[in-house]
């Protein structure tokens, strides 16, 4: 039988109204982070700021530290006071906020065109919420094979040099890149390696779209 104490809940196990007392403290600290930054972005004292939205200097010190809940009618007093929405003060509360750690040579071999001609796709990391994706690539070319895959598609792309020569078109043109040059395109123009000057090459490739083109 499981320990219980005194409350019914189960010894270890983690009491529901400590996971929303938890939830609203955090959201306390993120109002008054949000509160205190508009604050000193205006230039403005705690004492001015509470006399402007005519609460005492201690509550606004309080909602700044996170300490205390305040009413809705009182977030109202301070946003007015600051100039900004009250929604202004819970924006960006709560959203995903996403990161991708790729340790030196783990990132994800991707297959695509031009693979088998001795190009190496490797992925470093993707955004897996909103409208905007974004895919970075460490592309290795090694092989001179004549035959160089052209890509289309949706977005823009960026490419850094980091190693070797490259010849790369991007609709008409063809651009040079040596190490340290970069490369900002429109990836709807048919684009790729022309021709392979000095290998090996690598470079980063920084492909951006919106998910509703795809």
């Amino acid at each position: 039988m499981p320990n219980r104490d005194n409350t019914g809940y189960e010894t270890g196990a983690q009491d529901p109204h400590d996971t929303a007392r938890s939830s609203v403290r955090k959201l306390e600290a993120y109002i008054g982070h949000e509160v205190k930054d508009f604050r000193e972005k205006l230039g403005m004292t705690i004492s001015e700021l509470s006399g402007a939205a005519g609460i005492s200097a201690g509550m606004l010190s309080k909602i700044e530290n996170g300490s205390t809940s305040p009413s809705l009618s009182t977030l109202q007093s301070v946003s007015r006071a600051l100039n900004v929405p009250v929604t202004a003060l819970f924006r960006g509360y709560d959203q995903v906020r996403d990161a991708t750690f790729v340790k030196a040579g783990e990132g994800l071999t991707i297959e695509r065109r031009g693979t088998r001609s001795g190009h190496q796709y490797e992925l470093l990391g993707h955004t897996p919420h909103g409208s905007l994706a974004v895919e970075p690539y460490l592309i290795t070319l090694t092989d001179k094979s004549e035959v160089f895959p052209v890509f289309q598609h949706s977005g823009h792309e960026f490419i850094y040099m980091l190693e070797g020569v490259v010849i790369y078109r991007h609709g008409s043109k063809t651009y040079r890149l040596v190490p340290g040059d970069s490369l900002f395109f429109d990836a709807d123009a048919p684009h790729g390696p022309e021709e392979l000057v000095e290998l090996p090459a690598r470079f980063l490739s920084v492909i951006s779209y919106s998910r509703e083109t795809r």
